[in-house]
């Protein structure tokens, strides 16, 4: 053990000041340190990087960059084409703008529509067009508001299938207007029961007047016959298309006064591939790969263009020999007569036969019979045009 002289001095060492510190605090105290140490060591690294360096760190982002990254901006409109985040996520859908003439097709039947509706009715009906929105198969079925009334049609030039929902405000607005009720303003009270028979005998003539007009609709574009092929109240009978499958909605607002609904027309996107191309039109008429008046000015100067001809009297092969052995003087017999045909040809091509003349001075042809049909016309061009689209 050491003497009380000895443990002085050992104070007096460590200049502790005689007072004993427990082992605990002493290592607090190290740990302390340590971290004090530490957050130096941070602030001495961020202090260094704030410089012009090559390890500066990035500008921290505002919230408006934020947004413009995940692409959630809600100063923009619907229309506008997604960025970001955003449009990863609805990447999957497919613009209707790709298709202008559906538009035009569909301007047309509200049109009809209204037309149609008032004189089924004997009512003031007012048709709007909503939206032409693109939507994936499983998506709108899982979205339908129910009790509904989905009718499956059938495009019979097509061979493919479309749906046709009419909600139940549509419908019992439509019935009471058939069936003379009164006129009552406000939405009309759902029971939960299903449609009657009556009820949907009268829908079946009103989705059948719809899908009239939706023929009429589409005849400056193509001749298509929608048929009614039945009438679901459950959506998953009413399945036609694959649930990934894209397909173009449009929805029909039909107002009769204080009462109405909607009606949506889904039609796949395989349901009209047939008339793809038609729908690819600005405007109605327009020609595809063709312009009227570039082929007419092209036909001008086709026609009025001067072509070398020549008059062939007659060919023989020859060997060189004999070519390089002969000389003046020389002759060589043609196996001709005055009356045999002479055959004229333009840049390669042999276009008919004459016989060989002379009016005055110079020597002349007489056309003998008619020219040569062309071995490439313009039906096979279109048929390689039609080839190249099928690929």
């Amino acid at each position: 053990m050491a003497e009380p002289g000895d443990q002085d001095k050992l104070s007096d060492d460590w200049d502790l000041d005689g007072t004993v510190v427990p082992v605990d605090a002493a290592v607090e105290q190290t740990e302390e340190e340590k971290a004090a140490e530490a957050t130096a060591e941070w602030a001495a690294m961020l202090e260094g990087d704030t410089g012009d360096g090559e390890g500066a760190p990035d500008r921290v982002l505002n919230q408006d960059e934020i947004d413009s990254l995940l692409g959630f901006d809600a100063s923009i409109g619907s229309n506008v084409e997604l960025t970001g985040v955003q449009a990863l996520i609805n990447s999957a859908l497919v613009s209707y703008e790709r298709l202008p003439m559906l538009e035009i097709v569909f301007d047309r039947l509200v049109r009809l529509a209204t037309t149609s509706l008032r004189n089924f009715t004997s009512d003031n009906v007012e048709v709007t067009l909503d939206s032409i929105s693109s939507v994936r198969f499983g998506d709108y079925l899982n979205s339908i508001p129910l009790p509904a009334i989905l009718s499956v049609i059938r495009a019979e030039e097509w061979e493919n299938y479309g749906l046709l929902t009419v909600d139940s405000s549509l419908i019992y607005s439509m019935i009471d207007v058939l069936l003379g009720g009164r006129r009552i303003g406000g939405n009309i009270r759902i029971e939960g029961r299903p449609y009657t028979t009556i009820e949907l005998a009268l829908a079946r003539r009103m989705i059948e007047v719809i899908l009239e007009d939706t023929h009429r609709a589409f005849e400056p574009v193509t001749q298509v016959n929608f048929k009614l092929e039945r009438m679901e109240t459950n959506p998953r009978f009413a399945a036609i298309s694959r649930p990934g499958n894209a397909a173009i909605l449009i929805e029909l607002r039909i107002e009769m006064d204080d009462r109405g609904g909607k009606i949506e027309i889904l039609l796949p996107y395989a349901t009209i591939e047939p008339i793809r191309e038609q729908l690819l039109q600005m405007f109605m008429g327009e020609k595809f790969g063709r312009d009227a008046t570039w082929e007419g000015h092209l036909a001008t100067e086709i026609y009025s263009a001067e072509v070398s001809i020549e008059a062939v009297l007659h060919e023989q092969d020859v060997p060189l020999s004999r070519m390089m052995a002969m000389q003046a003087g020389d002759t060589l017999m043609f196996e001709r007569t005055p009356t045999d045909p002479v055959r004229l040809r333009c840049g390669g091509v042999e276009l008919t036969e004459a016989v060989m003349g002379h009016i005055g001075n110079l020597v002349s042809v007489r056309v003998t019979r008619p020219l040569n049909p062309p071995k490439v016309t313009m039906e096979a061009f279109e048929a390689i045009d039609e080839e190249t689209e099928g690929r």
